[in-house]
């Protein structure tokens, strides 16, 4: 028997049959269920991709992609930075100070993390405190806060702050808090509350002046790379000569919070997986009534000399298009699905939670492979059961009683 005569008969078990129509409609069940289950798979992959991406750069920026940190007090001076700006050319630098901070305008007070920075520095490598500072002049006791802070405090440009700095003076009987006035020039959004509540910047000067910090030392250096990967271990090759300095990368501060989004998306994967699982029971069922169906019709192709290969093929070639008809169908809904959800704006969501407005749409090539070959796997599984059913038919029976 050649391939003509079986994609012939595969065209005849596809059309629509009226004497017994449940085979057809459970054949149209299960093309559509495939077909809804890989749409579901790409659009689902692609919001968990995008999301995952769009929380990676907000964490990029605000994280920084490495970050030196002193492991005792005054542990990184001027003659490192200058050591590491010769040795990584390629890299950007921005020595840094930090102090837990409480700001104060009128009677309202607020908590947080300052930042003393250079503020040329700092502005190469954060994008979002360049944007606050664009078109400003700063000088020492300049600061710039977090959209969070500013409305909660009611500032407005050139409003005067209190900051109390942790760092106690001893006065008389009593330990006083080191204050200081500073000058509000704008405030940044980043788009994620934990920093825009909490986190400002001054210049490195002013914090030096306030903590009596040596004018040599910083208490960590930021890096900007675009292989952080790599670079870390470059970095920490430098710093074997300076054993109280150490280096941490942005998914090492963030570890778990990647780690639980990679663990969510790999069980949806396998959750949604099971929609095409589903679906491809309908194969099953549709192939295994076309079976019983045409019980006379195989027994004749096996008389006249066809075998049980070519049969098996028969069955296993109408389960194929079947479901990879549903594949093809479904990866055109979930490209168009992902394109309307892309351009036009469908889902709106709350950008102080996710820190984005608009849904996050990114598909991985990886993850678009892994949905193709998982659904052709599953397609191919559920026709070779009734396929190789086809061909265990008693021949002589069959003829003699039907």
């Amino acid at each position: 028997m050649n391939n003509q005569l079986i994609n012939f008969i595969v065209k005849k078990y596809l059309k629509f049959d009226k004497k017994n129509p449940f085979i057809s409609i459970s054949a149209i069940l299960a093309f559509v269920g495939v077909a809804v289950g890989v749409m579901v798979l790409i659009i689902t992959m692609a919001i968990m991709n995008g999301t995952a991406k769009e929380f990676e750069n907000k964490l990029f920026t605000m994280n920084y992609p490495l970050s030196i940190y002193s492991k005792f007090e005054n542990g990184i001076n001027n003659e490192l930075l200058e050591r590491l700006e010769k040795k990584f050319p390629n890299l950007k630098f921005s020595p840094y100070i930090s102090s837990q901070s409480i700001i104060q305008h009128d009677d309202k007070m607020s908590g947080g993390l300052i930042f003393g920075v250079d503020f040329k520095r700092e502005a190469q490598i954060n994008s979002i405190y360049k944007e606050a500072i664009k078109n400003l002049t700063l000088s020492k006791y300049d600061i710039i806060t977090g959209l969070g802070i500013s409305d909660k405090l009611y500032l407005y440009e050139s409003s005067k702050v209190t900051m109390y700095f942790t760092a106690l003076n001893p006065s008389g009987f009593s330990m006083m808090p080191k204050m200081k006035r500073f000058n509000y020039k704008n405030s940044f959004r980043s788009g994620l509350n934990a920093y825009d509540n909490s986190y400002m910047y001054t210049s490195v000067e002013a914090l030096r002046t306030i903590l009596r910090k040596n004018d040599d030392y910083y208490d960590g250096i930021h890096i900007y790379s675009n292989d952080a990967f790599n670079d870390i271990n470059l970095i920490q090759n430098e710093l074997r000569d300076y054993p109280g300095v150490g280096v941490i990368g942005w998914w090492q501060q963030n570890g778990n919070f990647f780690a639980a989004m990679a663990l969510e998306k790999k069980a949806l994967f396998v959750v949604l997986m099971l929609i095409i699982l589903v679906a491809s029971l309908n194969i099953i069922s549709s192939l295994l009534m076309t079976v019983m169906s045409r019980r006379k019709e195989i027994a004749l192709l096996l008389s006249m000399g066809a075998t049980s290969k070519e049969v098996k093929k028969i069955f296993l070639k109408l389960g194929i298009v079947i479901g990879f008809s549903g594949i093809l169908v479904g990866v055109f809904l979930g490209f168009s699905g992902i394109f309307i959800l892309d351009n036009f704006n469908i889902i709106s969501l709350p950008a102080d939670v996710y820190g984005t407005s608009k849904l996050p749409l990114e598909l991985d090539m990886i993850d678009f492979i892994s949905i193709l070959i998982g659904s052709a796997l599953i397609v191919i599984l559920s026709s070779y059961y009734p396929a190789s059913k086809a061909t265990k038919i008693d021949v002589i029976d069959v003829l003699r009683n039907e």
